[in-house]
């Protein structure tokens, strides 16, 4: 299969998005001001990329599905029946919600559980839109901040000891009640227990954690200078979801700056929120997000502390190696590329998808049966084949997705 196919990706105008980076990158107006949160590259039914094919626009999906074994090869076919990655230019200009990921054998029973229950896919207070689990790497195009994974309950307590130093009554009690809870027991125990207080907070309680928050957060910077940027965030997080305890997780998740080229992994159960930035990101085939605050959306707090890991967990910020990042993840593998005017040869195992994100990337085969322009914004899928058929040559930056190791 020597055939490459361009590719129309759909964009997901979540709240959160900004109105700026994707349609940037895109080259393209958004004169309405629109969010624009996620660019799905992919085969996900919830928004299958198009491609052209045979004169018509078909989805990704249905291209793969005409013989899974040519377009994606016998050994992902027998693994996954098609793509098992969702690609995404992620742009973050509002924090997202506090969230986690299922593992593989959750995912799958909480599936069928929902589906017994009747639950319709499009139900808000649904958890499970597929029985896939959902690993996912972010690698920054811009300057990216995120909370990620527990902090050691030792260092929650300090932190949050400071912030209950001047905290009215009853709010100063139950912040001592949060933190009594984590100086006994195994780390793991003294997470949950924590976490299970903070959203068993009453909303009077929240209420007066978020007016706190803000109303003493110049007191606290001044007080406690090497938490400045908790304090900032809280009280950001305080004025866009008064009343939710989460407006704590500077507190007790590790706050991670990225520049651009950098990313991290995170696995399934992992506590996060992408706090702004913009970035590629990379996951497993699936849509399955279970909240813990930050949120106007459903927030399960049973079915979240029956999900989340709660080993103390502080992701490694990852470099590109080989030009490559690597992950534990089977179902995907990321990499970036930069081109100044030489030819080379594809540098990947195929199938894949890839975007260009600056300049210009020309293609061709070796055999001389076509070859593609690539500029900024544009991106394409590359089935199985040959890759030493394959010659990228311009100069450009582009990121590609394929599956991992089988």
């Amino acid at each position: 299969m020597n055939r490459i196919f361009r590719l129309k990706n759909p964009v997901k105008h979540y709240d959160w998005g900004s109105p700026q980076w994707i349609p940037r990158i895109l080259r393209v107006a958004n004169p309405e001001g629109l969010p624009w949160a996620e660019l799905w590259m992919g085969v996900h039914p919830d928004g299958p990329s198009l491609t052209e094919y045979e004169g018509t626009l078909l989805p990704l999906s249905l291209l793969i599905a005409q013989d899974p074994a040519l377009y994606v090869g016998t050994a992902v076919q027998r693994a996954f029946g098609t793509l098992p990655f969702l690609f995404k230019l992620l742009a973050v200009d509002k924090p997202l919600s506090i969230q986690a990921h299922p593992n593989r054998d959750q995912a799958q029973k909480g599936w069928e559980r929902e589906n017994q229950l009747g639950i319709p896919l499009e139900a808000p207070y649904r958890n499970y839109k597929d029985p896939q689990h959902k690993p996912e790497i972010i690698c920054a195009l811009s300057p990216f901040t995120a909370l990620c994974g527990f902090q050691e309950p030792d260092q929650i307590v300090q932190g949050l000891t400071k912030f209950a130093q001047s905290a009215p009554e009853p709010l100063g009690r139950a912040l001592n009640r949060l933190s009594q809870t984590l100086q006994t027991g195994a780390a793991d125990q003294r997470l949950r227990a924590f976490l299970q207080g903070l959203f068993a907070l009453p909303p009077a309680l929240g209420l007066a954690l978020s007016a706190y928050g803000k109303d003493h957060q110049q007191r606290l910077i001044r007080e406690y200078p090497a938490y400045t940027e908790a304090w900032k965030l809280i009280a950001y997080f305080a004025e866009l979801h008064p009343g939710d305890p989460a407006v704590m997780a500077p507190l007790y998740l590790h706050r991670i700056a990225l520049e651009p080229g950098e990313g991290i992994y995170l696995p399934a159960g992992v506590l996060h929120g992408y706090i702004r930035g913009f970035g590629v990101e990379l996951m497993a085939n699936s849509d399955n997000v279970l909240r813990g605050g930050l949120s106007s959306k459903h927030v399960d707090v049973q079915e979240l502390l029956h999900i989340l890991d709660f080993s103390v967990f502080h992701p490694q910020i990852l470099q590109a190696q080989d030009s490559g990042f690597r992950t534990q993840a089977q179902e995907f593998s990321l990499w970036v590329r930069e081109g100044f005017g030489d030819e080379v040869q594809y540098p990947e195992s195929l199938p894949g998808i890839l975007i260009v994100t600056q300049g210009t990337l020309h293609i061709t085969l070796a055999s001389g049966e076509g070859e593609w322009t690539l500029t900024q914004g544009e991106s394409v899928f590359i089935p199985q084949g040959t890759p030493e058929d394959i010659r990228f040559s311009g100069t450009y930056t582009l990121y590609g997705a394929g599956p991992g190791s089988l």
